[in-house]
C-alpha cells in the first residue's frame, strides 16, 4: 500500500527483457535507501514491484509480462528514463495522499500543461491505442475532487467531462519539479490507477451483473430496495 506522495526519483536501466535495475542519485538515497530491505515493496511510476536484489546505489527487480504490457515500464528501460518511486506505507506513517495499491489500471496521455501563476494544469485523455482500456479501467472511476493515481503520484481530478473521457490535475509546483511530471512532452504516455475506494462503491452498489447484462443501477427505487433508504 502506498499514498502517492513521491519519495524521490530513479534512473531505470535493463538487465534482461524483464529485469532492471533502479538507480537513485545521491540526493534521494537517504529517504529511499535507509531502510530498504529484500522483498520490499516500491511504487516505481506507481507500479508497485518487489526488491531482489540491493546494489550500491539502488535496487533490482522484475516485472511481469503483465505488468509490461499494461504499463510504461518497458518504453522508460528502454530510453532509461527517470521514475518516480515511493517506499510502501509504514503502519502509523502519516497518510498525506490516498489510498495507492500500485495495481496500475491503464494508460493516459498527455494533452496539455499549461503553466499558472501558482500550478500546473495539467489535461491527460487516453492514447488512441489504448481507448478500449481506458473505457473499461479509468473512465467509470473519474470524478470531480476525486483522487487519481498519474505515475504514482496523488492528484485531484480538478475537472472533468461527464463519461469521463478527459481529466485535468491541478499540480502544484513542488510536486511538479520534484516528480517526473516536469519531463513529460504532449503525448507522453503516463501509468494511471483511478481510487481503490470508488471501485469497490461502484462493485458493491453501482452494477449487478447478470451474464452480460446490467440489472441494477442506483436510483431511490434499488437504495430502497437495499435498505438505503
Amino acid at each position: 500500500m502506498f499514498t502517492g506522495l513521491i519519495q524521490g526519483l530513479g534512473i531505470i536501466r535493463p538487465l534482461e527483457s524483464d529485469r532492471f535495475t533502479l538507480s537513485i542519485p545521491d540526493s534521494y538515497s537517504s529517504s529511499i535507501l535507509s531502510d530498504l530491505a529484500i522483498g520490499d515493496s516500491v511504487a516505481v511510476d506507481g507500479v508497485c514491484l518487489t526488491v531482489e536484489e540491493i546494489v550500491s546505489n539502488g535496487f533490482v527487480a522484475t516485472a511481469s509480462p503483465e505488468t509490461l504490457q499494461r504499463t510504461t515500464l518497458t518504453q522508460k528501460i528502454e530510453t532509461a528514463s527517470y521514475v518516480n518511486l515511493e517506499p510502501s506505507l509504514r503502519v502509523g506513517s502519516k497518510l498525506g495522499g490516498h489510498f495507492v495499491t500500485g495495481h496500475v489500471d491503464g494508460l493516459g496521455c498527455l494533452v496539455e500543461a499549461i503553466a499558472t501563476d501558482k500550478a500546473w494544469e495539467m489535461s491527460f485523455q487516453a492514447p488512441s491505442s489504448r481507448q478500449e482500456q481506458w473505457d473499461t479501467y479509468i473512465k467509470p472511476y473519474l470524478i470531480p475532487k476525486g483522487s487519481v493515481t498519474v505515475n504514482g503520484i496523488s492528484l485531484t481530478v480538478a475537472q472533468c467531462d461527464a463519461i469521463g473521457t478527459w481529466f485535468k490535475a491541478s499540480v502544484i509546483p513542488h510536486t511538479y519539479s520534484q516528480t517526473n511530471l516536469c519531463y513529460l512532452k504532449t503525448g507522453d504516455w503516463v501509468n494511471i490507477e483511478g481510487d481503490i475506494l470508488g471501485k469497490y462503491v461502484a462493485k458493491l452498489l453501482g452494477k449487478q451483473f447478470k451474464g452480460d447484462q446490467s440489472v441494477a443501477e442506483i436510483n431511490l427505487t434499488f437504495l430502497t430496495e437495499h435498505g438505503y433508504l
